[in-house]
């Protein structure tokens, strides 16, 4: 039998994790602290010095920003060993920098990957609207059915009172008619202050609190929260938004249609993808880094690839001295 090399090998799940887990070690003693800054960049540096030894030749798609705005993991680099396969590479260093740097819940080092020209490029469009759910209720998703009605329709399909029904949605100004739409339903709202990939796998995972994600949300997070529901079952649907006329003109420039319903299947083509998350602080997802004892940590993990439906969850312990003498510096803490 012969191995072909040209596509994503399934010993990369495994090698995610590394990356996610160095990510949120590098990260964590900042929680708490009050730099943002600060904490983002021990994430991206955490990421790349484990990204360094994966055998792969990735592009990043979805980075932090472009070149000039952000020295390392910006759109377009490419990381990895340069060795086949070919990938695309969407990451979060650290979702949710001002949770973690305020010590809030939910923040996360998040990575996904894919078949080359798999992944979405949302070009100018920073924003865009976003609904989530799980399998059950996947095909009465519609941004342009009113909210009202499919909180109603997901209620019967569930066999539950409307009251039962748990909308998750980011506090902002710009949501405040849907939020009073889904509260005259009848159904509840929980508001999250940032975090929406966190949010999304909150909406698509068994026995969570949360029935539904709905509102104007990063679009780079809303390609990895793709990523992820296609690994896990759901659907996710997005529809660009952009900013002001600029934005928007610079979309239709570029040839994007601003009115189309984007899909799981849109955001993320492949059907061979790979994501990493680790938790960064306790969330209802992921338990955060924790110092059991002087010198260890714990982390804790979900692993995913969406051809073999494969989630796991993984707990790991940690000798942040030997980490430190493997990195050859104080990155870990």
């Amino acid at each position: 039998m012969t191995q072909d090399h040209t596509r994503p090998d399934r010993n990369l799940a495994l090698e995610l994790v590394r990356v996610t887990e160095s990510a949120a070690l590098a990260c964590a003693p900042l929680v708490g602290r009050g730099d943002k800054e600060a904490a983002d960049q021990a994430a991206v540096d955490g990421m790349r010095y484990a990204l360094h030894s994966v055998r792969m030749d990735g592009t990043v798609v979805i980075g932090e920003g472009e070149k000039d705005e952000a020295p390392m993991l910006y759109n377009g680099e490419h990381i990895g060993d340069g060795s086949p396969p070919e990938v695309d590479i969407a990451v979060d260093p650290l979702e949710g920098t001002t949770l973690a740097a305020h010590g809030m819940p939910s923040a996360l080092a998040v990575i996904a990957l894919s078949a080359k020209g798999t992944m979405f490029d949302p070009g100018p469009c920073v924003y865009m609207e976003k609904m989530a759910g799980a399998q059950e209720i996947s095909d009465l998703l519609d941004l342009d059915r009113p909210l009202a009605e499919t909180v109603e329709l997901i209620a019967q399909r569930k066999g539950h009172q409307i009251g039962d029904v748990m909308v998750v949605v980011l506090d902002r100004p710009r949501h405040e008619q849907g939020i009073k739409e889904i509260r005259e339903a009848g159904a509840r709202v929980r508001l999250i202050a940032h975090g929406d990939v966190s949010a999304a796998l909150l909406a698509v995972s068994e026995r969570s609190p949360v029935d539904l994600l709905w509102g104007i949300g990063g679009t780079p997070e809303g390609v990895i929260s793709a990523a992820a529901i296609k690994c896990m079952g759901g659907q996710i649907l997005g529809r660009l938004w952009p900013r002001n006329d600029e934005e928007r003109k610079a979309a239709l420039d570029a040839g994007y249609d601003v009115s189309r319903i984007l899909d799981r299947d849109d955001l993320v083509s492949g059907d061979d993808i790979f994501f990493s998350a680790t938790g960064v602080t306790d969330g209802d997802v992921l338990q955060g880094v924790r110092y059991p004892s002087a010198g260890g940590a714990t982390t804790e993990s979900l692993v995913m690839r969406s051809r073999s439906g494969t989630v796991r969850r993984i707990r790991a312990t940690h000798d942040r001295t030997k980490l430190r003498a493997l990195g050859g510096h104080d990155r870990f803490g």
